[in-house]
């Protein structure tokens, strides 16, 4: 299995996602200050990796400042996990693996400070633990909405790079192959950042999965013209009615597919649920560097002067979903009562 997040001996290696599929090289993050760049400038990305990584840089946050009085260490804890906290706006995931690891800081602050380092270490192993587990349920309720044969078009990256270990959408398809189900995939590049041309082909290659890489302009055509049964995309924000936060062009993708009656899935963990937002109008939307769009792979494509719009992502509405798989089955609407019945 493709690991993209390994902690030891108090080092974080990260696969650095920028330079795949070119090179496969690793991020070493010895400070807080280094995971919060590596979640900010992309090395990881994918909104349970960022969750995971986060969690580990409130460890790294714990051993920087262990030697410190207790006073100073807790106050210099909490200026950490708020850095890290603000290093993307968009993804639930890390604002949920911040407080999980504020609430345990908090639960054992009486302890000395290296048994808080212990303590936040154990939790942050838990968080990579359980975001496998939970990447493999979703994998199997998924599976029960692919047909034998089906061809599949996926947007983005959502496999093992984009999660602790397995991944959502990506994990869906990887346990339609692992089945026999003879599944082919259409992979969208992605644009501006490219992470399905990437990413996702890296790891259909890798796994020796039957596939074709296209450009986002092809995939309303494929779908048009009948040659997709199931698109199958992930998530970074849920909204309680279900409209969902994706890479930027889901939207599009789920207009088309809802025009030719092609079943549409978000593929997300209960964690990127966010349960206390209404709708996707209170999803902030990053709006990412204009470069990453007028320059490809450092690049200009693009002549001086011409301005950019570049967000990161867009929101789906809840009325162009078929469905929300998770860990725990496959969320249908009203996702408002299907959603609340799954709050933990």
């Amino acid at each position: 299995m493709i690991r993209a997040i390994d902690f030891k001996e108090d080092i974080l290696y990260l696969i650095d996602q920028r330079r795949l599929p070119i090179h496969e090289e690793l991020f070493e993050c010895k400070t807080h200050s280094e995971v919060e760049y590596a979640i900010r400038e992309m090395v990881v990305r994918g909104a349970p990796a960022i969750g995971a990584t986060a969690a580990y840089g409130v460890v790294l946050a714990a051993k920087e400042f262990m030697n410190d009085n207790k006073e100073d260490f807790l106050g210099k804890m909490n200026d950490a996990l708020d850095f890290i906290n603000k290093s993307r706006p968009t993804a639930v995931n890390l604002m949920w693996a911040i407080k999980r690891m504020r609430n345990k800081l908090s639960e054992y602050k009486d302890l000395d400070t290296k048994q808080i380092y212990t303590k936040l270490k154990e939790e942050a192993d838990i968080i990579l633990k359980e975001d496998i587990q939970t990447n493999k349920q979703m994998a199997r309720h998924g599976n029960e909405v692919i047909p034998k044969g089906a061809t599949i078009l996926t947007h983005c990256n959502t496999g093992a790079l984009a999660t602790a270990g397995y991944g959502t959408a990506l994990g869906v398809i990887r346990e339609a192959h692992y089945t026999g189900k003879d599944i082919f995939v259409y992979a969208d590049e992605t644009r501006p950042r490219l992470q399905g041309g990437r990413l996702t082909a890296w790891e259909l290659v890798k796994e020796n999965i039957p596939a074709k890489l296209v450009a986002d302009n092809a995939a309303a055509t494929l779908i048009r013209d009948g040659k997709i049964d199931v698109i199958l995309v992930g998530a970074d924000r849920i909204a309680l009615n279900g409209d969902t936060a994706n890479k930027i062009g889901t939207f599009m993708l789920s207009v088309i597919a809802k025009r030719y009656n092609v079943p549409f899935y978000i593929v997300a963990p209960v964690t990127t649920i966010d349960f206390d937002i209404e709708t996707g109008e209170d999803i902030e939307i990053e709006e990412r560097s204009s470069e990453e769009v007028t320059h490809v792979f450092g690049n200009r494509v693009a002549p001086m002067g011409i301005d950019v719009y570049n967000p990161a992502f867009d929101v789906t509405p809840h009325e162009n979903i078929t469905g929300i798989i998770t860990e725990e089955g496959i969320l249908k609407p009203p996702f408002k009562e299907s959603i609340i019945k799954i709050k933990k």
